[in-house]
């Protein structure tokens, strides 16, 4: 039995931050940081049966071309995927009632579209990129046990060793995205590479305001890396958390983004909210 400080429920029953109930999402959950692109991806839904909101939290569940898909917004960061997908899971494999884990595991696909930056020349700007792994910078799979049973030990070896990985900043994971889902979100149209999950915008991803990264070379050094061939293709905030936390769940998880800027040619999109509506209707006809 989860005990009333480790599985929060609301007054009504429903979990803690979410605020949603088992029966409230589908199998196939989108997942997008903002708010306000919950909307634009449901606005091509058939009907819509649930609208919930909490913080940045905000879900819609519904029908497109009669399959049942949530789109639930994280926010920006990892520290808020570990929140969305540890009460996801929740809803689906524990019973709320009796805070008993359900005999019964249940599998949720987790399809997060979103936007990132290209770290490489020939990436370029409005294109679509699958991630078939990632390294996350974050250090949020590091709290957990058994990490090391799902990440590639080999590739984070090889990563810090190329770049010199300062041993002031948190150690490195990495993990493979579903297989599954890479077959099913796969076309010619897709890019696929290796993507980098940043804990913030400006530092962690070698931007200088004010402040100087503790690594001004890092970005140079990540784009000449190379592990079997094999390139690193772009930044984002929330893909490693979602990958690493899936695997050790139970789940399948994906991530698409639409590359908004390229940091070695400094190009960035002219309309990128229309390149973003391009690739939600991709991802929704290929979940049919």
């Amino acid at each position: 039995m989860f005990g009333e400080s480790e599985l929060i429920l609301n007054k009504d029953g429903s979990i803690f931050h979410l605020h949603l109930f088992p029966d409230d999402i589908a199998k196939d959950i989108i997942l997008v940081g903002d708010p306000g692109r919950v909307e634009t991806v449901a606005s091509f839904f058939d009907n819509i049966e649930l609208k919930k909101q909490n913080r940045e939290f905000y879900t819609i569940t519904g029908n497109y071309n009669n399959k049942r898909i949530t789109v639930i917004s994280t926010g920006i960061g990892t520290d808020n995927i570990d929140i969305v997908l540890n009460e996801l899971d929740a809803l689906a494999n524990i019973d709320l009632k009796t805070r008993i884990l359900n005999t019964k595991h249940k599998t949720l696909n987790f399809i997060r579209i979103g936007t990132s930056g290209s770290l490489q020349k020939n990436i370029p700007v409005n294109s679509f990129l699958m991630s078939k792994r990632s390294i996350g910078f974050d250090g949020l799979l590091n709290f957990y046990a058994n990490r090391n049973q799902i990440s590639d030990l080999e590739f984070e070896e090889s990563f810090k060793t190329q770049v010199a990985w300062n041993s002031l900043l948190t150690s490195p994971y990495v993990v493979d995205g579903s297989e599954s889902l890479i077959n099913k979100l796969d076309g010619d149209n897709i890019l696929k590479g290796t993507t980098i999950s940043a804990p913030g915008f400006y530092g962690p991803q070698g931007r200088q305001l004010r402040l100087s990264p503790i690594d001004p070379e890092l970005n140079n050094k990540i784009e000449k890396f190379e592990h079997k061939g094999e390139k690193i293709t772009n930044y984002e905030m929330e893909c490693s958390a979602i990958y690493g936390l899936s695997k050790l769940l139970g789940h399948n998880a994906i991530t698409i983004c639409a590359i908004i800027a390229n940091r070695i040619t400094k190009e960035y999109s002219k309309d990128y909210k229309e390149v973003m509506k391009d690739l939600i209707k991709l991802v929704l006809g290929k979940l049919l």
